[in-house]
Order: structure tokens, then sequence, then C-alpha cells
């Protein structure tokens, strides 16, 4: 049983169950909850997993029915299906419940995190009760290992998805032949989040920014690669801007931009190291409520919030996160790597290089996930081919 509730995770689930079959072939059989990347790997997930996309407070107290009715399902589902192993991906909030709801109905069933939650950056006490909660965790960022050693979680470091990803495919031409642009024509990426909270509060900030740009460089051309979870919501937006902006959802265009990007203006989340991959300088922004901001500021214990720049110990990338996040500060940070060639190659580099100290270079860890979770039901003497 694998079980993601957004988007990145439904990667990394489809990732590690691509591993699985490579290994197991007709011998595995998954059932879960999940996306539209699980699914292609033959997980049928019950509902639509953007019902359970909330970050903030307010938004999960708002959810928290439809949450709750989710997390019925999923139970539910694993009761029907007597999985042997449940693999349960990153979404703290809704994956420490269930494994929870799982242990409850039952105690044998062998239970899996895969992405611990981020408690090197905050809320420590967060190991303690992940290591009674599950059997095994994969984690997917090395300063992990000391805080669930110390709770006595078997854990397994197996590298960070996003940094496996390759562009050696990409083609910035093929971007622009379906656009219709020239091949000289600056382009800013627009990546304004995958779940509807982050459409709702970040996106307008984005779009405020974007009017500026416009407005001083009228040859800019704007695309905006849209996750599935909120692809209509993005494109709802996107028609009343008064200028035209080019929405991507098909997946291999995607990757045609974050190369083809001159810059790039994203909401902080995994994309931010996706970028740094493609070799795409850019600026950070986010916002969520302001109750939830108060008690993560109090909470954190980084200084940034994109994972590159922690690895840096500074922001190679700007970050403009809650108040600043509005679209004038947006704009003036954009437009100074817009107009600076020579600034641009500076930052695309030194993001490369905090992409070395974060592992960038491990085998795959959808395989090495893979290895580790067979590994440990090897000893749990369940039957594998």
């Amino acid at each position: 049983m694998l079980v993601a509730a957004e988007a990145s995770g439904d990667a990394l689930g489809a990732g590690l169950a691509k591993a699985l079959r490579a290994r197991l072939g007709d011998e595995v059989t998954f059932v879960g909850v999940g996306g539209v990347k699980m699914a292609e790997q033959g997980v049928q997930s019950p509902f639509d997993i953007a019902q359970l996309s909330i970050l903030g407070i307010w938004e999960g107290l708002k959810a928290y029915p439809t949450v709750r009715a989710r997390l019925d399902d999923t139970v539910a589902l694993a009761a029907r299906e007597k999985p042997d192993v449940a693999v349960l991906i990153d979404s703290w909030g809704f994956t420490i419940r269930l494994a929870k709801a799982l242990r409850k109905l039952d105690p044998e069933l062998a239970l899996v995190k895969y992405v611990a939650p981020q408690v090197w950056a905050h809320s420590e006490q967060r190991a303690g009760k992940l290591a009674k909660a599950v059997d095994l965790l994969l984690s997917i960022q090395p300063m992990d290992k000391a805080y669930f050693d110390a709770v006595g979680l078997k854990n397994v470091f197996v590298g960070n998805s996003a940094l496996a990803k390759r562009f050696d495919a990409a083609d910035p031409a093929r971007l622009r032949a379906a656009i219709g642009v020239s091949a000289e024509a600056p382009i800013l990426l627009v990546l304004p989040g995958s779940r509807p909270s982050e459409i709702e509060r970040v996106l307008p900030a984005f779009e405020g920014a974007v009017k500026r740009l416009k407005a001083d460089r009228p040859e800019l051309t704007i695309v905006v690669p849209a996750a599935y979870t909120v692809a209509e919501a993005v494109k709802a937006r996107v028609a009343g801007w008064p200028f035209r902006a080019h929405v991507i959802e098909d997946e291999g265009l995607k990757d045609d931009a974050f190369v083809a990007a001159d810059v790039a203006l994203a909401c902080s989340g995994t994309v931010t190291t996706e970028l740094a991959l493609a070799g795409a300088p850019m600026v950070v922004g986010y916002k969520t409520g302001a109750i939830t901001y108060a008690i993560m500021r109090r909470l954190m214990k980084p200084k940034w919030v994109t994972l590159f720049n922690i690895a840096a110990g500074e922001a190679v990338a700007p970050e403009l996160l809650q108040h600043a996040c509005e679209g004038e500060g947006l704009a003036r940070e954009i437009g100074r790597l817009l107009d600076d060639p020579n600034l641009r190659r500076t930052q695309a580099a030194e993001q490369s290089a905090a992409l070395d100290k974060m592992g960038r270079g491990m085998p795959d860890p959808s395989e090495a996930a893979a290895d580790a979770l067979l590994g440990f039901l090897k000893t749990r003497g369940i039957s594998q081919a």
C-alpha cells in the first residue's frame, strides 16, 4: 500500500512503485492513494488527492471534515485489501494520523514512512512521535539521521529524488516553438505552487510582480507550468491577466521550460531544487495564513526555507516571504536578474554548488528506497521474488 497526499508525494510514490515493479514483476500488487503519476504505475486512488493538499492552520481546520473522511476511506481500503506493508509518503499531518489508525486496524502491519518531518528545522518532538507510529523511515535529507537514531527508529537515507531529476532530454527550442516565440525572447517562468491555498495566496502576489515586469518589458514572455492538482484554478486565474501567458501542463514541455527560462519566480517547495538542477536562477516567494506563519517563524531554526539556501548557508536565491511576498518587491528582485546576465550566471552556479552539498550524484533515490524497503521486508519474513 502506497499513500501520497499531494503532488510531490505522488511523484515519489510513482518512482518507488516503478522500482519495485522492476524487481518483483507480477509478484507485487499495489493499492493505495495517489495522483496521476502513481496511477500510471498501477495505484488506483479512491479519491482525488487535491482534497488533501492543504497547508496552514486555518486551512486545515476548515478542511478537517473532508480530511477525516478521506482518512476513513484510506483505512477502509487497507481493511479491505489487507496489504503486507504500507508506505506513507510525506504529508506529516495526514500520514501520522493514518499510521496510528493503521496500527490500530492491524498491529502486525509493516508501516514505513517515506520522507521525514523536518525535525532538524523545527518540531524535534515529531521524531519521537514517528518512532512510536512506524517501523522504518526512508529519509531524503542527510541531516535526519541523528534525530531518528536518538529515538530508536530504524532509518535509511535514500536521497532526494528531486536531485535525481535529469534535464538531458529537455529542448528549449521545442518549448519556444510550442508557444510561438523567437529564440531571443526572454522567458520568465511563474510557478505558483501545487496546493489550492498556494494558488489563493501566492499567485496574486506573483501576478502583481508579472504585471510590473511586463509594463517595463513588453518583450518578456511569461510561461506558467501548472501542477495537475491546481491546473484548472491556475488557468482560470491566468485567463484574466491583461497580457498573454502560456500555461503549460505537458510534463515534457515543463522540462523544456525549466531549461529555457532566463529567470523563474517560484513558490517555495520541491520545484526550487528542480529549477536549480535545470540551471534556472530564481526568486522564491511564499505566503501562508498569518497565524501559521507566526508559529512557523518561532519554530524554524534555519534562516531560510529553500533547501539549497540552507545547504549553502546563505541566500543564494532571494526569498520574499509573507508580507515581503508582494508585487513590487518580487518584481524588483526578478528585474535585477533579467537585467544582468552575469548575475544570472553567478546565481545559477551558486545554486548548482549548493546542490552538491545536498547530495547530488547519489544513486537513484527510488532505487535506493526500493532496496531499503525490500531489505526491511525480508527481516519481517515477508516473501519477495
